[in-house]
Formats: structure tokens, sequence, C-alpha cells
């Protein structure tokens, strides 16, 4: 694989009062005209992330055809829920007519700095408007994730819907601050809002140095499932890997075929990748230095 990189094409709106930082997790979702609906969390002056979302051709990237709304598609959550301290984008499913937006909520802890679930809001009217299913996430600590889930991705394949997502499996203590270990696992459903959960390990830590694996982008090639991810030791980095059956995965970083530019604002990190298919080519979506903060890019399959 050889990516192209086509450069920065969506910096934070910095004068909506939800979206002053950041446009982090970016996820293209199709649209009529051959458009993509970019999906994104931004923070507003606290800190607080929520999603919004902004209309692109993926083709003609220079500038977006739509901008964000002056309100967050998906904004926080009542004080004290799971999410009442950020909202950050992850996937968008489309069964029966209706679309499906799974996202991260984030509360703050005491003991460690923070706290995730995966909730999960539902348009009725083709995306304009989004109402939360829940107060609480559809899947959130349980014996087989015990202290974080987030960051779904979610594929619907003979009536099962099929999701990968980031498990926490242990908090430490390093330098007198807590530090997380997170990695990509597997869950089940019926109908998208119960899940089951075994502790499946789809991708694991490299070594003793790696402590971070992000969100999935995953791509069915016939019989072959593709997984991109950001993976974390010193500093975020795209990875990929491969599988027959979406289970068992076989890492195959050196093969991703992109990596940090030489100068410029993904030239410490990349990150949160997205990969799509449009018009017999296929794209990512990344973001770059500081986890988002200048916006995210776009790159091309040569």
């Amino acid at each position: 694989m050889h990516w192209r990189k086509l450069g920065l094409i969506f910096q934070p709106p910095t004068q909506l009062l939800w979206a002053r930082t950041h446009a982090q997790l970016p996820y293209a979702e199709p649209v009529a005209g051959g458009l993509h609906r970019i999906h994104f969390s931004s923070r507003d002056e606290l800190g607080r992330s929520q999603i919004g979302s902004v209309l692109f051709d993926l083709e003609r990237p220079d500038h977006p055809q739509q901008p964000p709304d002056a309100t967050p598609e998906i904004a926080l959550g009542e004080l004290g829920s799971f999410d009442d301290r950020g909202v950050t984008a992850s996937c968008v499913v489309d069964h029966g007519g209706v679309k499906y937006q799974y996202y991260t909520g984030w509360s703050l802890g005491v003991t460690v700095p923070f706290y995730l679930g995966i909730g999960l809001a539902v348009s009725e009217d083709g995306g304009a408007t989004y109402r939360k299913v829940s107060p609480a996430p559809v899947l959130g600590r349980t014996a087989s994730d015990p202290y974080l889930t987030a960051s779904p991705v979610i594929l619907i394949e003979g009536g099962v819907w099929r999701m990968w997502f980031v498990s926490c499996v242990k908090w430490t203590m390093e330098a007198g601050k807590p530090k997380h270990h997170y990695h990509i696992r597997y869950a089940e459903s019926k109908d998208g809002l119960a899940w089951k959960t075994d502790g499946v390990v789809c991708i694991g830590f490299a070594d003793a140095g790696e402590y971070a694996i992000s969100r999935p982008a995953i791509v069915r090639d016939g019989d072959l499932y593709k997984m991109w991810y950001g993976h974390r030791g010193h500093a975020y980095r795209i990875g990929y890997a491969e599988s027959r059956d979406g289970i068992v995965w076989e890492r195959k970083d050196s093969e991703v075929g992109i990596d940090v530019s030489p100068d410029g604002w993904d030239s410490q990190m990349m990150e949160y990748p997205h990969v799509i298919d449009h018009n017999g080519r296929r794209y990512m979506l990344y973001n770059g230095n500081t986890f988002g903060h200048g916006g995210f890019g776009l790159a091309r399959l040569e």
C-alpha cells in the first residue's frame, strides 16, 4: 500500500461555542450527490467535546460544501450521566431507514482522570437530528471490560451486528500519574442495543512499550477484513491488520503505507484513521499532531 497525502482539509471552526479547538476522530458517511458527511468532535472553551459534522466532496476537498451547524448534533449529557463531560465521534450505521450514531461518552474520575462508555443516538429524519436512546451507555463497564469501553466501529453481517471497540485492560501509575492501557476487542448484538462481550482481543499490544490502540476502521474486501487504527508507544502512528473472520487478526503495521511528514501538522503523530471507498478509490481521513488540535486531513490510496 501507498497512501498519497492530500493535506489538511478541515480546521476547527473556532467561532462556534462548541468548537473552539480540535476536529478529532473524523468519520465519513456517504450522502446524496456523491458527497460525504464527515462527523467529528470539537472542544469548547472548557475542553468538553461535542459532535458535529461538515459536508465534503472527497474528490475536491479544498473546502467544505456545507460548514458545521451552530449547535452540535450530539451534545453533552445531563449532570452526573456517563457523557456529561464529553461526547466523541465514532461511527454511523444505516439500518431499516434509521441512522445509528455510536459515540464515546466521557465523565471525570477521581482516582483516574476519566471514565468512558459507548453511547448511541439515532436519527429517523435522515440525519437532520439525533436523539440519544438512553441516558446510560449501550456498552459500559462489564466483567469482561471493567475499566472503560470506547470508540466502536460496526458492521452488520447476516443479521449480526459486529462491533470492534476499545477496551481498557488496566491503569498503572507512571511518574505519579495514572496511565491507561487499552486495545481493541470484539462484541456482537442482535439489535445494535444489547451487546455481548466475552473479552475477545482482536488487536493486542505489540510490545511492552505500547499502551494505547485507538478507534479502528474496518473495510471488507471479499473474504478479507482490513483494519486501520492508531497505536501508541512514544507517539501515535497508524497501523494495519488483516483477518479472515474478523476475530483473529494479523498485525502488518509495516505495510500500512503512510507515516508522519517531515514537517507540518502531521509531522509528530498520526492517529484516528477512517477509511472509505468512493468512486473506485480508497480514501483515509486522519488526525495529526496534538490529537487533532489543528483539524483533520485526507489521503488517497495510490
